[in-house]
């Protein structure tokens, strides 16, 4: 995008906003009843759909966030059982990991592309072979979990994002849920539009393929 610094009455600098662009919000790790609640309750408010790689074994108790998910417009992925690295495990172990948490939300969804985002990034030929969907990494990372700054962490992800980034937060922290507000607030001032990743990749024409890894979206590829 272009920025433009104008200077205005007193030497303020103003900067016009970049031409927007398309941008994915994503949260790992959840659900977590109070944090998750709280931040569907905002992005409902200001319109703006996530993607939700969900842990599993925190799913029993949360059926009903799973749904609020579903119902504002969000998509929901898996992030495995027990949030655990996904390489070098059999196709059985593999299987419970993600087979079992794709069971449990379809038990409460109905069927549905419930695509994969491997804990730590981490793909070998297994995940690849067995992952029965696209794997969706991320482009922009805070990394939110470490120093809990909400200052920092709106700061990491406002000032590199671009046209067709997946942002990756997690919705576990008061402090994540926090930046990604004012992220939502920061970045639709600024011209962009959010949207879920399946969405962001059918905007650019792309069908994303069963064990290949997407990091972001951008116009032109």
């Amino acid at each position: 995008g272009r920025e433009i610094a104008l200077t205005a009455g007193g030497g303020a600098s103003v900067e016009l906003p970049e031409e927007g662009g398309l941008v994915a919000l994503t949260f790992d790790d959840g659900p977590r009843r109070d944090t998750t609640s709280w931040l569907l309750e905002q992005l409902e408010l200001r319109e703006v759909p996530a993607t939700f790689f969900m842990v599993g074994s925190r799913i029993p108790g949360n059926e009903d966030l799973i749904r609020q998910m579903k119902e504002q417009g969000c998509q929901i992925g898996v992030h495995t059982y027990d949030h655990v690295d996904v390489t070098g495990l059999s196709q059985t172990d593999f299987d419970l990991q993600i087979g079992k948490t794709r069971i449990l939300l379809r038990e409460i969804l109905g069927e549905g592309n419930y695509w994969l985002r491997p804990p730590y990034g981490f793909v070998d030929q297994g995940v690849r072979t067995w992952s029965e969907g696209p794997i969706i990494l991320w482009s922009v990372d805070p990394e939110d979990w470490k120093d809990r700054d909400v200052h920092r962490i709106v700061s990491a992800v406002t000032e590199h994002v671009k046209d067709g980034d997946i942002i990756l937060l997690h919705d576990i922290y008061d402090s994540s849920v926090d930046a990604a507000l004012a992220i939502a607030d920061n970045l639709t001032a600024r011209g962009f539009t959010f949207v879920t990743v399946e969405q962001l990749a059918a905007l650019r024409g792309v069908s994303p393929q069963a064990g290949v890894k997407y990091h972001k979206f951008p116009a032109g590829g």
